[in-house]
């Protein structure tokens, strides 16, 4: 691995010059090295950030990677990573005119990065040098306790998807992380309402003395604690398990496993702690996949084809291009989907079709037609990619304008008993029927939390806020044989699992699959299934099951 030639690094200033033209911003420094197809091997299972630490499941991806690479050889382009600079890696083989296209996408990358809000927590991080302490660290202990240090490791990645992104984004992003709840709010919201459950009458009238005593400047809650000797105990108890309740899984075995506060455990709560960061970092990629991939497509179109070095390479440059961008009828190209949805945004903002008058106009020809030509469509994509996120942005935009544009629909799945083979058809044209089956694929970790109120007794006491979406069966015990190791004691965990219906008689093994046909035809609608609160009990590395 190198650093590319001053030839190469010539191309990408001049990329930067025309993108910044076009209104992408990004830092003036970025790094750009060559490997080659086992340079991208080896850095693949690290999330290509050479300096993370050690681990010996990357030594097994990387195995992995070469043996697959041996029976289907393959040729990646580029990546990219959120590093400050923008670091990025690009193919040995790669000519200068697919260098262009290439960098293009890479801007593309780094303007979104360096732009988009959900990435805010890794704006004033330098993620290669906080990586490489972090993997001095774990060398260091590793040194010291051996193989303890790849449990500790373990067993925090079981769980580093149940993190706290979105109240620590909200955080930043309202500047507001150290606001706790006053005893104004639990006095009123909970306690007269909740615990005292007062009147409407006596409700008001409190509300009328707390005016009075803002104006003359007396104590509140001296005639409070008058009369309510007990409401001092309720704050403090509701403050401390308000803080309880914000803290992620991993935040809250950190602060208060008995095992991590013996003096012999407290070097794992830093594996935690690298193992969350590290998480952290990287859940804006995981929540941007379509969004981040279709600008960067959109960008490497929409600036290479107005570049003059383009020229001499149309038809080389068209091939590659279709590679990447086909929009496929079966499963979902994230390039493809962002990038004409980001096309579609644009022409539909330049017509003036997001307004009151197009969206009350129901003559289809006329919409067709409608053009007051607003051209501004430009800077309504920046804003777009600045404020949303995967999810946001297929909910809001994907139309039936959109679909049928692009002639896209669901596909569905049966068995062919006489043909012995699968058979897929169209389930449906509709946009909202699209539009569930693209956020049904996106990234969405279950919601669990520390429950204070059950955590007691040395007994960590988990709760799955229920989405309508099963936990993977499979994975819960090994997953609560880490938890238990961690938290030095018993785990509870409550979620919920459905109820089948008897299965009609002689009806297909995937009779359930959504997609797939059953008897009847496909307008006959299956059984509803219901969903029963489970309590999994984990004590002494033994898994007990039983219904709530």
């Amino acid at each position: 691995m190198e650093l590319v030639s001053q030839h190469v690094k010539g191309i990408m200033e001049e990329c930067k010059i025309r993108a910044r033209d076009h209104g992408l911003t990004f830092d003036d420094e970025s790094l750009e090295y060559i490997v080659t197809n086992r340079d991208m091997i080896e850095l693949s299972p690290k999330i290509m950030i050479p300096t993370l630490y050690d681990y010996w499941v990357h030594d097994v991806k990387v195995l992995s990677g070469k043996g697959m690479y041996e029976a289907y050889p393959s040729n990646p382009f580029e990546t990219v990573i959120n590093t400050r600079p923008a670091i990025s890696f690009y193919n040995d083989n790669n000519p200068d005119w697919l260098n262009v296209m290439i960098f293009y996408h890479v801007l593309g990358h780094i303007d979104f990065f360096q732009n988009n809000l959900f990435y805010k927590n890794t704006w004033d991080i330098d993620l290669a040098g906080q990586a490489l302490t972090d993997k001095r660290l774990i060398a260091q202990l590793r040194s010291e306790k051996g193989r303890w240090v790849d449990y500790a490791i373990e067993f925090a990645r079981g769980v580093d998807n149940l993190l706290g992104y979105q109240r620590e984004l909200n955080a930043q992003i309202s500047n507001d992380s150290k606001k706790k709840m006053t005893k104004e709010d639990f006095y009123f919201d909970t306690f007269l309402q909740s615990l005292k459950k007062v009147s409407n009458n006596d409700y008001l009238k409190e509300i009328s003395r707390f005016n009075q005593c803002q104006r003359s400047g007396e104590d509140f809650f001296d005639l409070v604690v008058n009369k309510y000797p007990e409401f001092e105990e309720f704050y403090k108890k509701e403050k401390k398990n308000k803080t309880m309740a914000d803290l992620d899984v991993m935040e809250y075995i950190i602060r208060y496993s008995p095992f991590l506060k013996e003096e012999e455990n407290v070097w794992i709560k830093s594996v935690i702690q690298i193992v969350r960061n590290t998480s952290m970092y990287f859940q804006p990629q995981i929540r941007t996949k379509i969004m981040n991939e279709g600008w960067a497509s959109y960008w490497h179109e929409y600036l290479f084809m107005r570049d003059d070095r383009i020229c001499g390479h149309e038809v080389d440059y068209a091939k590659v291009n279709a590679g990447v961008t086909a929009m496929p009828k079966v499963g979902l190209n994230p390039y493809a989907l962002g990038m004409r949805l980001f096309q579609h945004l644009k022409e539909m903002e330049d017509r003036g079709c997001y307004s009151f008058d197009y969206r009350f106009l129901k003559d289809e020809v006329g919409r067709k037609k409608y053009n007051t030509n607003k051209q501004t469509g430009d800077d309504y994509i920046l804003q777009v990619r600045e404020n949303y996120n995967d999810f946001t942005f297929i909910n809001t935009f994907i139309d039936q304008e959109f679909i049928d544009r692009h002639d896209l629909f669901v596909a569905g799945k049966r068995f062919n008993e006489s043909r012995m083979s699968w058979q897929y058809y169209i389930q449906s044209k509709q946009a909202k029927d699209y539009k569930k089956m693209v956020i049904d694929t996106l990234y969405h970790p279950p919601e669990i939390a520390v429950d204070p109120a059950g955590t007691k007794l040395g007994v960590l006491y988990l709760n799955h806020k229920f989405e309508g979406k099963p936990l993977k069966t499979d994975f819960i015990e090994n997953t609560m044989v880490g938890i238990e190791y961690l938290w030095g004691g018993p785990v509870h965990l409550e979620t919920s699992e459905p109820v089948m219906p008897a299965k009609p008689a002689n009806t297909p093994a995937n009779f359930w699959d959504p997609a797939a046909s059953i008897p009847g035809g496909e307008k006959e609608k299956k059984p509803e299934i219901k969903w029963k609160r489970m309590l999994y009990v984990m004590e002494n590395r033994k898994l007990h099951k039983r219904e709530l």
